[in-house]
């Protein structure tokens, strides 16, 4: 389980493991993780933490939220990233995904803007590490770089996750937009959706159902003309979602 060290003038103070799928930093007493300090904001950042990936999200506070020395608004959490909020600093260190024969592990991942500011080196360094290569299954702009609307998917390549046999497979359509008829097959652990820099969510497939969840932007996606709020949502067969002014159709379909 991924965990943070908070230390302040290299004490260290607490130690905070990830339980999660949200966890909000600040001043205030409502928060997850409260620092009790002039210089934190109210609500300062947010983590959401999507199987084994970490999102940290500067909530425009007024002294920033720096990774590694670097000033950000969003970033991917890797081993070892040391995030400051002033004075306090927040040790992040994510438990090694297994290998072993056997074993799966996926990911997907859509680059928002501020992430390739971080280098071509960090992002070749996640990628060989966790084995993955993204795959755009659906754009709605000519790439997900001028942000367009894009889905994505990922796995490891020498262990391609399908779902259990009888099982049936979660599948997303597109209601509206440039693709409204297209089809989008969830079966790998985690799907991202929206336009990054905008709004972005996550449907997860685990073993007692999907779950969608808000990832990035201001506002929340909407299941059945209602807004979501932070936490994970299990979703129903034909639950209609809005992400990024997008309307699409969460359904089950029966195994083959």
């Amino acid at each position: 389980m991924a965990k943070l060290i908070l230390s302040m003038d290299g004490l260290v103070l607490k130690e905070i493991p990830l339980t999660r799928e949200r966890t909000s930093i600040g001043r205030k007493p409502h928060n997850d993780i409260q620092i009790d300090n002039l210089a934190i904001s109210g609500e300062h950042a947010a983590i959401v933490a999507i199987l084994n990936d970490a999102f940290l999200e500067d909530l425009n506070s007024t002294n920033g939220t720096y990774v590694n020395g670097q000033s950000i608004k969003k970033h991917v959490l890797k081993d070892n990233d040391v995030v400051e909020l002033g004075k306090y600093r927040l040790k992040f260190l994510k438990d090694a995904p297994d290998f072993s024969a056997g074993s799966t592990f996926e990911k997907a991942f859509v680059a928002a803007p501020e992430a390739a500011k971080l280098g071509a080196s960090a992002k070749t360094h996640t990628d060989t590490m966790l084995g993955f290569q993204p795959e755009t299954t659906l754009t709605e702009a000519s790439s997900t770089s001028s942000g367009g609307w894009s889905a994505a998917q990922g796995e490891q390549q020498a262990a391609p996750a399908t779902p259990a046999a009888g099982e049936p497979v979660g599948v997303v359509q597109i209601l509206s937009g440039r693709n409204a008829g297209r089809e989008l097959d969830l079966s790998k652990s985690l799907t991202t959706l929206g336009k990054p820099g905008f709004q972005v969510a996550v449907i997860t497939r685990r073993p007692h159902g999907y779950f969608i969840t808000h990832v990035e932007g201001d506002s929340f996606p909407i299941l059945n003309g209602k807004q979501l709020d932070a936490q994970a949502h299990l979703l129903s067969d034909h639950d209609v979602i809005e992400i990024a002014g997008v309307k699409m159709e969460f359904y089950l379909r029966p195994a083959a």
